[in-house]
């Protein structure tokens, strides 16, 4: 799916690309995904209806990889030399007003992918997988550092942990996750879990 969506796309202009899944961001925090239209995003960004569904397929695929475009440059990048340090680093990727931001439109998501299907496996597609895999990457670094045993049980749950306060914080705390918050939380939980 994802060489066809390349082949798709080929036509657009990095800038032009940037230019539409910041307004599919903004219609998406202004309406919520099921109020979402094709028809909305064709009117926001000057485009037409059919240029988008070929480009992108779909509402579903749209919305994925105009989340995973404004996501910052993957954790797996960053090598700061010990496992600590780069999950620390991690926290730096967004201000505290994106970290709100971005955390007010994941629980938007995460509530619409019950109802829609396509919208969960299209995520699953652009964001979940390849965060999965940059996480992974750092952990292996820290196991081939000695940092972390290799048959360490939390491995599997990493991104899970990360993912859980950032997305619970508001709901438990009635306050935005913070760098402050991930790497209080990193340095309690995360870290103790993976060195144990």
């Amino acid at each position: 799916m994802a060489e066809t969506a390349t082949t798709r796309r080929s036509r657009l202009t990095p800038e032009r690309e940037a230019e539409l899944y910041e307004a599919v961001l903004d219609l998406l925090r202004e309406v919520g995904y099921d109020s979402l239209t094709m028809d909305a995003v064709a009117a926001r960004t000057r485009s037409s209806k059919a240029t988008l569904y070929r480009q992108w397929g779909g509402k579903a695929e749209l919305v994925a990889r105009s989340v995973r475009h404004h996501k910052p440059v993957g954790i797996s990048v960053v090598d700061t030399g010990s496992l600590r340090g780069d999950l620390h680093a991690m926290t730096t990727r967004q201000d505290d007003c994106e970290m709100e931001q971005n955390s007010s439109l994941m629980r938007a998501l995460g509530t619409a992918v019950h109802s829609n299907p396509d919208l969960l496996a299209a995520l699953r597609e652009w964001l979940v997988e390849p965060e999965l895999e940059e996480m992974r990457q750092v952990v292996q670094r820290a196991i081939d550092r000695g940092e972390v045993r290799a048959d360490n049980r939390a491995i599997d749950y990493v991104l899970h942990m990360i993912i859980g306060a950032f997305v619970a914080r508001t709901m438990i705390d009635n306050e935005p996750p913070t760098q402050a918050f991930l790497s209080s939380y990193i340095d309690a939980v995360v870290i103790p879990a993976l060195v144990a």
